[in-house]
């Protein structure tokens, strides 16, 4: 009891639980049920975004009873709680994505609520859909309290006509149905099949690719990042993870001493190595913001550039996640990429170990071929590649993975919103060759930055995927394929290049260079500035206008606060 009383003396939890003037806080703990012990000891928030939403979330709160009973066993008290999730496979094509992105930033400032408010001591946050991977750990850095990660696991592949699908068919199926090539029968017959269990989406979409970041920037255990969510193993890491964060609290090893700078070039390169998710270089510089890191997208892109394309994962190879898990998982991947110079061995890790450390017995599997050598990779350059230009002096990004023409060119098509470019691609008023161009769509003008799988899926549906471009100051979706270009900035609602194009001109895509260019002059695009008015705001109240009022632009992550630079003292420190 002297041990812990000693290290309650430096811990939050002992603003509710110690000395006599607590006795009011002690009695509502002993109304749940708590002994005097368990109230003496240290307080572990276990937070988790469980919902009945999709079946991303279906499975956290299971874990959560097991990460529970990990804390309870390494002698400290857990406490459950959770928090909202927006599950971007339902709020996809149609208003309700407006909610995704924000979301991201209400799990983080809900996480940090709740632990300030109840004065806990360590963070185990368990999360399973896109936005609330990376929002759980930004609010980990956020607090710098000791803390570690569990993804929720990935799905299982279904099967439609003896072939493995992920919801990726079902979303460029739509687009094939709406020009004669599946039928109404094969439709639903797919939408039946596809998502056959509990879990985030199979491929290295959004989710599977946060996840992966997970364990290459230190917060999650090794290997259970890349668990299906059906795996009986997922309650052995939650356990797990529940002892290890008692030993974190006593060694005061905390989120920000492990995300640091040559941490975050980690998670861009695992990344650019399993041809991830654009995303990442949203939320890769929105968890830099909490640790009081400038890692921008520019930043993420060179990791990008310099790092090899190596596991062939859908949606450009022909993988899952639950295959790569099989194969050898993230320590696998890491390994080869470790073993050739594209890794930091030296960075901390939650299981108190450096990366080399933990990958040191990791021995290579030449049984499988999801994961190719880091030496004999699919493309010398990563997945994933950024572009500048003067239609994005502030940056875009493209994914690249399994495409086989990284240049374009073409007229510009241009869309205000998203709905109208499906219109387009619906009734098929386009031709080959155009370059589509989504705009307002981006952190402010959307407001929230929507991702566009609708248009982009039904386009490759169509039969026309590779032989368009499209362009936005919006997202994509980690399931879009094609040459689909995102994250343009500045955007337009606030009077950036991508708003002063029109119908007509001829833009340059070159994912070789890293340009993107269109064929305007400066004097031309000076006199379209002028003239330009701000886009009529489409939400007047409410949380998502409070967002637009408060988010920056998406080369530093679209963040909401002045970040980890600006504090003067940290939650931790109380």
């Amino acid at each position: 009891m002297d041990a812990k009383t000693k290290l309650k003396d430096r811990l939050p939890s002992r603003h509710v639980t110690e000395g006599p003037e607590r006795a009011p806080h002690r009695s509502y703990y002993y109304a749940m049920g708590l002994t005097t012990a368990q109230i003496h000891q240290p307080f572990v928030g276990v937070a988790s975004c469980w919902n009945e939403a999709a079946p991303c979330n279906i499975a956290l709160m299971r874990q959560a009873q097991a990460a529970k009973k990990g804390v309870a066993a390494g002698g400290g008290t857990p406490r459950e709680f959770c928090t909202i999730t927006v599950t971007d496979g339902i709020a996809m094509g149609h208003e309700g994505m407006k909610a995704s992105l924000p979301s991201r930033e209400v799990i983080a400032d809900s996480v940090e609520l709740t632990m300030r408010g109840h004065a806990y001591d360590a963070l185990i946050g368990i999360a399973g859909c896109d936005k609330s991977l990376p929002g759980m750990m930004m609010a980990m850095c956020r607090l710098n309290v000791p803390s570690i990660f569990i993804y929720g696991g990935s799905i299982l592949p279904g099967t439609f006509k003896g072939q493995p699908v992920t919801v990726q068919d079902v979303f460029e199926a739509v687009g094939k149905y709406s020009v004669g090539k599946m039928s109404a029968a094969d439709l639903e017959d797919l939408e039946q099949h596809a998502c056959p269990s509990a879990g985030a989406c199979g491929a290295q979409f959004t989710a599977n690719t946060m996840a992966t970041v997970s364990e290459a920037i230190g917060l999650a255990l090794p290997y259970s990042a890349g668990a299906p969510a059906p795996y009986e193993i997922r309650d052995a890491f939650c356990m797990t993870a529940g002892e290890q964060v008692m030993n974190l609290i006593r060694d005061n090893l905390r989120p920000r001493d492990i995300v640091t700078k040559k941490a975050l070039e980690n998670a861009a390169a695992v990344v650019a190595a399993s041809g991830g998710s654009t995303n990442a270089a949203l939320h890769l510089p929105a968890i830099a913001h909490e640790c009081g890191i400038e890692f921008t997208l520019f930043d993420v892109a060179e990791v990008f550039k310099r790092t090899p394309y190596v596991a062939d994962l859908k949606p450009g190879g022909r993988y899952v996640a639950k295959d790569m898990f099989e194969a050898g998982g993230v320590p696998l991947l890491m390994k080869t990429l470790l073993d050739h110079g594209f890794l930091h061995g030296n960075c901390m890790t939650v299981t108190g170990r450096t990366i080399a450390q933990n990958l040191k017995s990791v021995k290579w599997n030449p049984d499988q071929d999801v994961i190719r050598p880091a030496n004999k990779p699919l493309t010398k350059t990563g997945g994933v590649v950024g572009l500048k230009g003067n239609l994005a002096p502030q940056g875009a990004i493209v994914k690249v993975a399994g495409m086989e023409e990284l240049k374009f060119s073409g007229p510009a098509r241009c869309f205000d919103r998203e709905e109208q470019a499906f219109a387009a691609v619906r009734a098929r008023k386009y031709k080959e060759g155009d370059v589509f161009v989504i705009r307002y769509e981006g952190p402010k003008g959307g407001p929230g930055m929507r991702e566009m799988l609708a248009t982009t899926a039904a386009l490759y549906g169509q039969g026309t995927g590779g032989k368009v471009a499209l362009i936005t100051d919006g997202r994509f979706s980690g399931a879009t394929r094609g040459f689909c270009v995102g994250h343009v900035g500045p955007e337009a609602a606030v009077g950036g290049p991508i708003a002063l194009v029109r119908d007509g001109d001829i833009i340059e895509i070159d994912a070789v260079k890293g340009t993107m260019n269109v064929k305007v002059s400066d004097a031309e695009l000076a006199k379209r500035r002028k003239a330009w008015k701000p886009h009529p705001d489409n939400v007047a109240s409410g949380y998502i206008w409070k967002y637009a009022q408060q988010v920056g632009d998406a080369l530093h992550g679209a963040v909401t606060h002045p970040g980890g630079a600006a504090e003067s003292s940290c939650y931790a420190d109380i």
